[in-house]
């Protein structure tokens, strides 16, 4: 698979303007762990290669443990999550798949104990920031780089 275009340089005022959402929500107040779950979350379910690698790295340098990184696909029988944190995934999950779910009282109800009016908001501008993002890597088939080395045979 190759790239289709840099969307970049293709659309430059465009992603500066989605840019500056993302700046906005770095200031928001949510936790830096945090938005860095939701975003590898989100871009775990929707396939995005190019953004699970950028923000498991992005996660990484912040302090997050490999741990908790390798159980986000089973956050929900993995202990190592907050009750905060497990609210914010159940509704990265509504949101992102909300064709599917239409985003659930329960899961709505779940959020609200942890999360004020503004940081719901912001919260949801997050998760559909980076659904964006994973729409345009995905789309133009941005790739991730690739140094990896294969496993060694034990």
């Amino acid at each position: 698979m190759k790239p289709r275009m840099n969307f970049y340089q293709a659309a430059p005022e465009t992603i500066k303007a989605l840019t500056a959402v993302e700046t906005q929500i770095q200031s928001s107040g949510l936790e830096q762990s945090l938005i860095e779950l939701v975003r590898t979350r989100a871009s775990q379910i929707n396939g995005c290669a190019f953004c699970i690698n950028m923000h498991t790295r992005d996660a990484r340098k912040h302090g997050e443990t490999e741990q908790r990184l390798y159980l986000l696909t089973a956050w929900r029988e993995s202990p190592v999550y907050t009750d905060r944190e497990r609210a914010a995934l159940a509704w990265t999950e509504a949101v992102t798949r909300i064709v599917e779910t239409h985003a659930p009282d329960d899961v709505y109800e779940e959020l609200r104990k942890h999360f004020s009016d503004a940081e719901a908001v912001n919260l949801t501008i997050l998760i559909g920031t980076i659904n964006a993002w994973n729409r345009l890597a995905i789309s133009f088939r941005a790739m991730p780089p690739s140094k990896a080395r294969p496993a060694s045979a034990a």
